[in-house]
């Protein structure tokens, strides 16, 4: 088992537009020994923040890129800006000019609304850059319950510039609303699949597996671990990325794991933020 020092880095060139709870681009430097060298067609189920997918993009430019979630409002706001930037930033710029405690408070079941496509993107990215920790989370009813954060400024809520180098990124990738075991029925030899699943809680106060309603079960990890092994039988090359638990390792007993170290601030106990250890398991 291989170990990495911690050696964050910024986005720089990479237009990561959110900020997503276990987001990869503080790990891109680490990540960056490890993805296979030789593929022509890009799979992630998980989609998240989309640092991984820009980085590969940018760096390997694979000749088809698929990318895929439940979170439907996720997958609505990638797909705005990869069609419709122009008018998602004319809806930011009015967000950024109302920014207030109140105006946060007032819409947040923006989710809910019966709005068009590029209004719910607006608000995803306005609640994204504004919320605590850049966290999304839902309840069981499917409305945003995240309070306002106290360290945003107006400047902070959107970027013109990443944006436009988003959209232009996202030209020609397919995305998609479906879980992990649907759109990974297509994969085939030497396609390149990462897998970012909400990671396995290693203490009570480190959970966070409901940025849907439905929340990401031990069951779910099963699962997974059950699709890693089909597909590495296809011959699929295989990344995953969760916690650096036991029951983890477990399920993926026999294959390369490498740690990695991250700085993570999403944890309701203040004093257990900080550097922690991930794995990411590898079949090649």
């Amino acid at each position: 088992m291989g170990e990495f020092i911690l050696r964050p880095t910024k986005n720089g060139n990479i237009p990561t537009f959110l900020k997503w709870a276990g987001g990869k681009t503080q790990l891109l430097s680490q990540y960056s020994k490890l993805f296979p060298q030789d593929f022509d067609r890009y799979i992630e189920p998980f989609l998240g923040g989309g640092a991984i997918f820009f980085y590969i993009k940018k760096n390997f430019n694979p000749g088809e890129i698929i990318l895929a979630d439940i979170n439907k409002d996720l997958i609505n706001c990638f797909k705005i800006v990869q069609n419709d930037a122009e008018k998602l930033i004319s809806q930011l710029k009015k967000h950024k000019k109302k920014h207030s405690a109140e105006y946060y408070c007032k819409h947040r079941n923006f989710i809910q609304k019966d709005i068009s496509d590029i209004g719910k993107a607006a608000w995803f990215i306005y609640y994204n850059k504004t919320c605590w920790n850049g966290l999304y989370r839902v309840n069981s009813n499917g409305a945003f319950n995240v309070p306002i954060s106290d360290k945003i400024k107006n400047n902070g809520i959107f970027n013109e510039k990443v944006l436009r180098e988003a959209s232009a990124m996202l030209q020609g990738v397919k995305l998609k609303v479906q879980s992990f075991e649907k759109v990974t029925n297509i994969a085939r030899r030497d396609d390149f699949v990462y897998l970012d699943p909400p990671y396995y809680p290693v203490s009570k106060t480190s959970s966070f597996t409901n940025y849907t309603k439905d929340s990401f079960s031990d069951e779910d990890q099963r699962k997974l671990s059950k699709l890693y092994k089909k597909l590495d039988r296809k011959g699929c090359l295989l990344m995953l990325s969760n916690s650096d638990h036991p029951f983890i390792k477990n399920l993926y007993d026999g294959y390369r794991i490498e740690k990695v170290g991250a700085r993570r601030m999403i944890n309701c106990d203040a004093e257990k933020r900080g550097t922690v250890k991930e794995i990411t398991v590898l079949n090649y």
